[in-house]
């Protein structure tokens, strides 16, 4: 087998991974889906799930066809048009897993910190004022009632 061979045997082996890791995913999020629909009976939440979980399997799918992409260009004989052909597919690609990961968090990236700014915040007072009540928390060794 020369290397010619094994470059086109990874790169398939790549593209197959990235299809099959969609395909599974999409199963195990319907799996996940259906417990969570069965556990909470929350048709709502089971399908968040769902989303969540399909989109994150979806994006990982398309990181690893890039990733067959980048490995066909890169071992082929080098010319502009595959290049273009390459720098187009991971654009496409690309403005794929942003706008999926836009629809999967409810936000966009810029705005994420905002969002998620002030529950972080919140969550840290939270747990601050519940060591500061607890009897462990006080400082002087005395017990607060």
């Amino acid at each position: 087998m020369d290397t010619d061979d094994l470059f086109e045997t990874v790169t398939k082996v790549f593209e197959v991974g990235g299809v099959a890791t969609m395909v599974v995913g999409f199963l195990v999020a319907i799996v996940l889906s259906l417990r969570v629909w069965i556990v909470d009976k929350n048709g709502e939440t089971a399908f968040r799930t769902l989303r969540q979980t399909f989109g994150g399997v979806i994006l990982l799918g398309l990181e690893i066809l890039v990733a067959a992409d980048l490995v066909k260009t890169v071992t082929s004989t080098p010319s502009l048009t595959d290049a273009v052909v390459l720098g187009i597919i991971v654009l496409i690609r690309t403005i794929l897993s942003f706008s999926l990961q836009v629809e999967i968090d409810g936000v966009a990236p810029w705005k994420r910190a905002l969002v998620t700014g002030p529950q972080v915040i919140a969550r840290a007072v939270k747990k601050t004022d519940a060591v500061a009540a607890s009897p462990l928390g006080s400082t002087t060794g005395e017990t607060t009632r």
